[in-house]
């Protein structure tokens, strides 16, 4: 199966476009939200073309593509307006035979791990600075940030197909990958 992978989208419509844009273009089956869906926290300035609730009208349509976990953004008043569950604080996946340990990243980081097993991914957003580590029993990554990157990283998303991690810009370009 081919899963998209993508983070922090922080209510930007100009780039939730060019995610859902690159979505088609993929013709991945799902995406993984890594959280920060609507809002873009006190830290950050507002993204290009700052408008939640056109986001809301473009990922609600989509809600049978969408898997999600809650960002430190993300609140219940922003489950009621989406048609698609966001408040998981993790999900476990088992792709490519390897556990992934998804979650945002402000609670569970490579600074405070999760119940990890040798072998498994730690995969979360919250940093905006897409990232491959290798820290020995685990692996770290990261796809960065679809509209806030920082770092002078790229407005970016991660695609998982048959044991390979693929990060891309949103225009498509491949900058980084990683074999399981």
């Amino acid at each position: 199966m081919k899963l998209m992978i993508a983070s922090d989208i922080h209510g930007s419509a100009h780039y939730c476009r060019k995610l859902l844009s690159a979505l088609d273009r993929e013709q991945a089956p799902r995406m993984l939200l890594l959280g920060d869906i609507l809002y873009h926290g006190p830290r950050n300035d507002l993204p290009r073309e700052y408008a939640p609730k056109e986001v809301i009208a473009l990922l609600n349509p989509r809600r049978e593509q969408l898997l999600c976990v809650r960002g430190n953004c993300d609140t219940e008043v922003d489950q009621m307006v989406l048609t698609f569950p966001i408040l998981a604080d993790y999900a476990l996946l088992q792709l490519a035979g390897v556990t992934i340990y998804a979650t945002h990243g402000h609670v569970y980081n490579t600074g405070h791990l999760p119940p990890l097993c040798p072998g498994d991914i730690l995969l979360h957003g919250h940093t905006h600075v897409p990232a491959w580590e290798d820290h020995g029993d685990y692996r770290y990554f990261n796809p960065g940030s679809v509209s806030i990157p920082k770092q002078d990283s790229p407005h970016g998303y991660m695609i998982l197909e048959d044991g390979l991690f693929l990060w891309k810009t949103l225009d498509g370009e491949i900058y980084h990958q990683e074999q399981l």
